[in-house]
């Protein structure tokens, strides 16, 4: 996602969307940065763009038609193998119009925005229409006379009476008018000004660079936006403040064109430090490191192996490990520990997510969600490793990496993230690659040839890995799995399996079709009854992602019921973008795709009483995520203590670290979440964590949520470091 930022360029919204159905990463750093041109000089320092008559605005585009047209600006958009789309921007005098074009995998991307500039530099009138990623139109409107605002999108509409200029940020665009934003706040006495519909944006400068394209050098500096994401969002800047590049963090990258991706690569590295030594700083405020060991009285904790309630225990960890269980009153608090107060909480070992795609910024919303462990379903090599090596030291704030490399065969449709492969003997060159630098599974994507997919399973257990993936296009899951596959990833491939053989699975169609048609599956029939026996017997895991489906098939107009739960605690710029539809849904369709939300859920619940092991994951927003998949299983029918155990042990054991992880036990490596209630009375309860404790780290979720601009959902245990 992560839809977790409102950083509205348009490549940030492909990006977030890229999270919503499968296989993207986050997450929260996202492309950045809006081009545009100077600006035309201000005919007038005492008008603002709250107070713009229609007699001016008339005055404005009379001057406009006579202005000089500036030729076109262009950005290429980079993935990580080649381009990926452009970004358009043309000028004449106030008004600026851009068109986004931009591909990946089955997402298409098509946005046009026009914006007009008032003569105090802030947007008085905005239009974009297009296609978002998955489909969805785009229709969004602003305008700004005599000091009344109004704003219109398919989703949303507002208004606001304003005596002082406030900046338009919206809901969908190109992002030619976050360029704006920038020279706004740089004009601005204090650099900070205020948002519509809400919120305050302020400004931070960071680095200066000067690069080389043959005899032309440009000098550009990174300037870093806050009030809009989470953390900043980050971008560079020319001279004369207009956008030049900016990088997501190993998704996408754009720059201006004719400056190239190794001018681009260049601004990228150092903008990963500049990112980095935010998270840095954020650590080492957030972060209690206790140098004694930690003493947790009172404890009541769920003992996942039995599914039932512990009480009363006192809980001693030393050197990141649980050293000793024994009864409360067995030993007394004093000097030589750090002592924990349980009393009132329900303690249970740290969840796992099981399909993230992690980026630097990601434990922000992990950890004080009690998300202590993440397989990470696909990254670039250079990302994850570097979060991984950052969390481990706790220079960033996150949990324990578990990585699954990426594999797509070369076509239209390729997901070119990890390894992109035009051979088996490639594929298996690459399958060497990632064990030799210790990943743990293979996820193939969906433009892999079925033919392969045999040689290929072979070739991955003979490293000692698993193969995962989506089922290859024109196979069956049924097929992929006598071939090899160890697991599957995403509930959609599991009702693709009955939808018909042939299915280009490369297309929108493995959405579209599964929400027309997955209610209409008999789930008690013999066919289901018996694929699901073979994923018994064979061992086969299922990677079902439920809440992310029920995102992509949401109504727009209306909060995500996915998210409800914590929309209120979310920034507004941010809760604003659960409101818009993902996919074209028309009125007629919306009753299947209802319909078959709940036939995902009774899947799930289906597979778990079949024996098929179940693994808990989001592909979407970090830690909310988790909780409604969670959520949604126990809602399903299956038992709370049962759905803790696949959050916790069940995962240890699907990654071969179930020793050392998973449950609260003499031995094992301290992952302890101290939970405001029991959910093993309510599992909604999770989402009330009051203290996370990381081997010998501890974290306040208050302080986190409160450092990124949510509101905390229950207050955090005090202590004193002793």
């Amino acid at each position: 996602m992560t839809f977790i930022t409102s950083s509205l360029s348009g490549v940030a919204l492909c990006v977030a969307l890229a999270l919503t159905g499968c296989d993207s990463s986050d997450k929260n750093e996202e492309v950045n940065g809006s081009p545009v041109v100077e600006q035309s000089q201000a005919q007038s320092s005492s008008q603002t763009s709250a107070d713009v008559s229609e007699a001016s605005k008339e005055q404005t585009n009379s001057e406009q038609n006579d202005a000089v047209v500036e030729p076109p600006l262009v950005f290429n958009i980079y993935n990580k193998e080649d381009t990926a789309g452009t970004l358009t921007v043309e000028q004449e005098g106030q008004t600026v119009k851009s068109n986004l074009e931009l591909g990946w995998n089955n997402r298409r991307v098509n946005i046009n925005e026009t914006v007009v500039v008032g003569e105090d530099g802030y947007v008085i009138s905005q239009n974009i229409e297009g296609i978002s990623a998955f489909g969805a139109p785009i229709d969004e409107s602003f305008t700004l006379k005599d000091g009344k605002a109004e704003w219109k999108s398919l989703n949303e509409q507002g208004s606001a009476q304003i005596k002082e200029s406030k900046f338009y940020i919206p809901s969908d665009g190109t992002g030619v008018s976050s360029n704006f934003l920038v020279k706004a706040l740089l004009n601005d006495e204090d650099n900070k000004i205020e948002l519509l519909p809400s919120g305050t944006a302020s400004l931070i400068e960071l680095d200066t660079v000067t690069l080389t394209k043959g005899e032309e050098q440009k000098t550009v500096r990174l300037i870093g936006v806050v009030g809009l994401g989470l953390t900043p969002d980050f971008a560079w800047y020319d001279e004369d403040n207009n956008f030049f590049a900016s990088d997501d963090g190993g998704w996408f990258g754009v720059i201006a064109k004719g400056w190239g991706r190794k001018n681009l690569e260049k601004l990228q590295a150092r903008q990963k430090e500049a990112d980095n030594q935010y998270l840095r700083d954020l650590s080492q405020k957030l972060t209690h490191v206790s140098e004694k060991p930690i003493l947790v009285t009172n404890a009541n904790y769920v003992d996942v192996e039995s599914g039932t309630l512990v009480e009363n225990k006192a809980i001693v960890v030393v050197d990141g490990k649980i050293d000793k269980i024994v009864e409360s009153y067995v030993i007394k608090p004093s000097d030589e520990y750090t002592v924990i107060n349980a009393t009132g909480k329900t303690l249970i070992p740290g969840l796992w997510d099981m399909h993230g795609h992690l980026s630097k910024g990601d434990g922000l919303l992990n950890i004080p969600a009690g998300v202590t462990n993440v397989r990470d379903m696909g990254n670039t090599h250079d990302n994850i490793v570097a979060v991984e090596e950052l969390a481990e030291s706790a220079v960033i704030i996150g949990g324990d990496v578990y990585r699954a490399g990426f594999m797509d065969r070369e076509s239209p449709y390729a997901m070119k993230m990890g390894k992109t492969v035009s051979s088996l003997e490639e594929a298996k060159k690459a399958v060497d690659w990632y064990a030799e630098r210790g990943y743990i599974q293979i996820k193939t994507y969906s433009s892999m040839e079925p033919e392969w997919v045999k040689p290929l399973a072979e070739h991955v257990h003979s490293k000692g890995m698993r193969l995962s993936g989506h089922i290859p296009a024109f196979m069956t899951a049924e097929e992929a799995v006598d071939a090899g596959f160890d697991e599957i990833q995403h509930i959609n491939m599991l009702f693709l399996n009955f939808l018909g053989k042939g299915v280009d699975t490369r297309k929108r169609l493995r959405f579209s079709m599964v929400g027309e048609k997955a209610h209409e599956l008999d789930l008690e029939s013999k066919e289901v009854n018996d694929f699901l026996a073979k994923l018994k017997e064979k061992g086969v895991e299922v990677d079902p992602t439920v809440s992310t489906f029920n995102s992509l098939f949401r109504k727009g107009g209306v909060i995500d019921p996915e998210i409800e739960a914590v929309y209120e605690h979310l920034p507004a710029n941010i809760a604003r973008q659960f409101t818009k539809p993902v996919m074209d849904i028309s009125a007629e369709q919306r009753p299947a795709y209802d319909a078959s939300m709940e036939a995902m859920s009774a899947m799930v619940k289906k597979l778990h009483d079949s024996g098929v092991t179940v693994v808990p994951g989001t592909d979407a927003i970090a830690g909310f995520t988790l909780h409604r998949e969670l959520e949604l299983y126990a809602d399903a029918g299956i038992s709370n203590a049962d759905v803790l155990k696949l959050a916790t042990l069940g995962s240890a054991e699907v990654v071969g670290n179930a020793e050392n992880v998973g449950s609260i036990k003499e031995g094992k490596q301290a992952d302890l979440v101290f939970v405001d209630g029991n959910p093993l009375e309510d599992i909604s309860n999770l989402r009330n964590i009051s203290l996370v404790i990381k081997v010998q780290r501890i974290y306040k979720p208050d302080d986190i949520y409160e450092a990124i601009g949510i509101k905390p959902f229950a207050d955090s245990i005090d202590f004193e470091l002793n």
